[in-house]
């Protein structure tokens, strides 16, 4: 799936120095589990279980800028989603846009998404529930 020319919200979901160098980390928004890592130049982000058999890829093995699931070895690029020998999009993942910006990671989301699975969008800078523009700051 692609945010691409969709309207979307940015949401902070961590400092950027709490999230361990080449290492998996889950968020819960709303009913969804996502998988992001930090690569060290980048962050990325895609939905947490295999499309196979729903192995969490936060756990899995980063290669490059893949992940590996650990139930069965299967590999998908984090910035495409794209499954290694994959069949169709059925086998591919989810991915979502990131932004770092004065230290703060965010995530963005479709509009529709918040009001879906009722996400409690916030920011370290902003009263709880309040949508974030992480636009008008300073990038890092």
């Amino acid at each position: 799936m692609s945010l691409i020319g969709e309207a979307k919200q940015w949401i902070a979901i961590a400092r950027a120095g709490d999230l361990p160098l080449r290492e998996g980390r889950v968020v819960v928004l709303g009913s969804r589990e996502i998988a992001v890592f930090n690569l060290g130049d980048r962050v990325l982000a895609v939905a947490n279980h295999c499309p196979h058999k729903n192995g969490p890829l936060a756990d899995g093995i980063l290669s490059g800028g893949t992940i590996v699931c650990p139930l069965h070895a299967r590999k998908f690029d984090l910035e495409t989603g794209e499954g290694a020998n994959a069949l169709s999009a059925e086998h591919c993942l989810e991915t979502f846009p990131m932004l770092i910006k004065n230290g703060i990671v965010f995530i963005a989301l479709p509009l529709q998404f918040e009001k879906r699975n009722q996400i409690p969008a916030t920011c370290l800078d902003h009263a709880e529930g309040d949508i974030c523009n992480p636009s008008s700051a300073n990038a890092q």
